[in-house]
């Protein structure tokens, strides 16, 4: 069942932003979802400063980033970094579509958060996104970032949706090639396969906020997965790899009414299998999309607040 709270913010979201759908182009999808976006984001909390900036890579393109930061007070500076990764299915989202996440994510932790505006599909496919993220990460990591961000030891790497996939995909590639420095992962209702987990899968198939044919469309246009080929490297899908060992401290939500509840559940099985520190955490009530629910729906607020205890928890040395 809905909470009520949440059963009210679908009803205004809807009126707002009809869904996905496959029969716009993916520029009038962007369109209509920055719409939606823009008029669900409040103003930044006061004591939030924000500073863009834009990072070569390799590849050379150029990746636009966005850091929010506490004011200091008292000359303290923040413990730690946060790397975020937006949801939007690999083809929708931007620094502004999530600026309301990631600027409460800093104001409610003191931690610097780093938006990252990765590359897009269906002009850029699988790994393209992967690949962004990956060379943000590791220039995180060397302290090559154009900021002037705490150490590198302080690094944590977190998502929501498919910058779930991003953020735990990321961890992984990491670990694989014995690269160290990542503290803590955080997985905001994340899509971790290429096609969701049951039972959820077919129980809340027809979700409100996200449907198990939005995910398809979603996966099409990042992996081209319909055809029944794997095109894209193995590392991009977490639930498709072999190794579950190693990975740093993990927290995965998931959310009752979302075909995407049981990628979170599984994930963290695994690990736990692997014998990692990971802890799954489920929305009762909620759906996915919900985080933008935080100033009325009170299961967001304790989603939002559980995330913020496991960042600060495993953030630098104050």
């Amino acid at each position: 069942m809905l909470e009520p709270q949440m059963a009210a913010f679908i009803a205004r979201a809807a009126a707002i932003y009809p869904g996905h759908t496959t029969s716009m182009s993916p520029r009038e999808q962007r369109e209509v979802y920055d719409r939606y976006a823009a008029a669900l984001t409040p103003p930044l909390p006061p004591d939030v400063v924000t500073q863009d900036a834009r990072f070569q890579a390799a590849a050379g393109h150029s990746i636009a980033l966005r850091r929010y930061r506490k004011r200091a007070t008292g000359g303290a500076t923040p413990r730690g970094t946060v790397l975020y990764f937006h949801g939007g299915g690999f083809v929708l989202g931007s620094l502004d579509s999530h600026e309301l996440i990631t600027a409460r994510l800093a104001t409610d932790t003191g931690l610097d958060v780093i938006a990252v505006d990765y590359r897009l599909a269906p002009e850029h496919r699988a790994p393209a996104a992967h690949d962004d993220c990956l060379e943000i990460t590791l220039a995180a990591l060397h302290r090559r970032l154009p900021f002037d961000s705490p150490a590198a030891d302080s690094l944590q790497l977190a998502g929501d949706s498919a910058g779930g996939t991003l953020a735990a995909s990321v961890a992984m590639r990491l670990r694989d090639e014995g690269i160290e420095g990542i503290r803590g992962l955080a997985l905001v209702y994340p899509m971790l396969g290429t096609d969701p987990q049951p039972p959820a899968r077919d129980t809340e198939a027809q979700a409100p906020m996200l449907t198990l044919t939005d995910v398809h469309a979603f996966r099409d246009m990042y992996w081209g997965h319909s055809g029944g080929q794997a095109p894209y490297p193995a590392w991009t899908v977490p639930l498709d790899v072999t190794r579950y060992d190693g990975l740093p401290p993990t927290l995965a939500i998931g959310a009752e009414h979302d075909p995407l509840r049981d990628d979170a559940r599984v994930f963290t099985e695994r690990l736990q299998a692997a014998g990692g520190n990971a802890r799954l955490w489920i929305g009762t009530g909620l759906v996915h999309g919900c985080w933008r629910a935080i100033e009325s729906s009170p299961g967001v607020q304790a989603m939002h607040d559980e995330l913020c205890r496991f960042l600060s928890a495993h953030a630098g040395a104050a």
